[in-house]
């Protein structure tokens, strides 16, 4: 039997599965021949050794992507949504205002969360969603953030860190009384092997979906890689996350954690700290790796470091030799 690597993607606009395994695969591929695997990435991924699959789950974010076409549509943002989202903000701020690349970017973070939490105003009408439009878009003014997720506007922005308030929400039901982070969760439970290993990569929003499926799945998960991911934030995340308290998954053998310096999506970049250890005594371990260019948050840029390929890389031979 094959092992499996599985890839569970982020938030974002709805993709074509088929094209988005090829990129990730391509990107990989490049990762591993500057890890010095040219040869094994070659037999790995491009000669049949492992089934390779996506899990695909953005469509269910579309209004009608329910069973059987029903249309499940999201409830309007209210302030209970408006608040979340301005906690996944200021969480994203505030891990950034700990380590500042230098003052000038410090001091543009400071007036960003002023304008997201603004003292001593009082709450009227609609002022919650303009402090978080207000807030995003003086993101965007914040030196060496201008692209950091690859949104034009804040408005993009706004619209898919809602997907990460969404999911964590537990709401928008189908008629089988199946809420969106189920239905979601069942889509990468459905790509993971019931009985053999599988290796799984996990990006953004798809770290949080993949932890969660995880704790449900009974088979050998010999390694877990999460990519610029949210786990660690505070406030707007962890809480929220499921199970509690927060822990590595039990069929996880290891797991390894990659953050960018300049990729403003991840929370707590030392997940050990927040995260506790399985029964193994498995924890996350936190790497990070730089990136060119200026938009670093996509799974294809982590998977061309071969910091992050290396390691896949020579898993996925482990575990097909075994």
């Amino acid at each position: 039997m094959r092992p499996r690597l599985v890839f569970v993607h982020g938030v974002g606009k709805p993709r074509e599965a088929k094209t988005e395994l090829e990129e990730w695969r391509a990107a990989l591929t490049v990762g591993a021949r500057a890890a010095g695997h040219s040869r094994k990435a070659a037999e790995l991924l491009d000669g049949g050794a492992v089934d390779i699959r996506f899990a695909y789950y953005g469509d269910l974010f579309l209004p009608g992507a329910a069973p059987d076409n029903e249309a499940v549509a999201p409830a309007p943002a209210g302030p209970d949504e408006d608040e979340e989202l301005r906690e996944l903000l200021l969480d994203m701020v505030d891990e950034q205002l700990e380590a500042p690349r230098d003052d000038r970017q410090a001091q543009a973070l400071r007036v960003t969360r002023n304008k997201l939490a603004p003292t001593g105003e009082e709450q009227g009408p609609g002022s919650l969603a303009r402090q978080v439009l207000v807030g995003a878009n003086s993101l965007f003014g914040v030196p060496g953030l201008r692209t950091f997720g690859g949104w034009l506007s804040a408005g993009a922005m706004k619209h898919d860190l809602h997907q990460v308030r969404r999911y964590l929400a537990r709401k928008e039901t189908d008629e089988a009384g199946l809420s969106l982070d189920r239905r979601i969760r069942a889509r990468v439970a459905t790509e993971l092997d019931p009985e053999g290993p599988t290796v799984v990569v996990a990006h953004s929003l798809g770290t949080v979906v993949a932890f969660e499926t995880l704790h449900a799945h009974s088979a050998h998960v010999p390694l877990f890689v999460t990519l610029g991911s949210p786990l660690g934030m505070r406030t707007a995340v962890r809480p929220r996350v499921r199970p509690q308290p927060v822990q590595t998954p039990e069929p996880v053998g290891r797991w390894l954690n990659f953050w960018d310096r300049n990729d403003f999506v991840t929370g707590g970049t030392e997940l050990a700290l927040c995260i506790a250890s399985n029964a193994a005594s498995v924890a996350p371990v936190s790497t990070r790796v730089d990136s060119d260019g200026l938009n670093v948050h996509p799974a294809v840029k982590y998977l061309a470091q071969p910091a992050v390929a290396g390691p896949l890389i020579e898993a996925l031979d482990e575990v097909t030799v075994a």
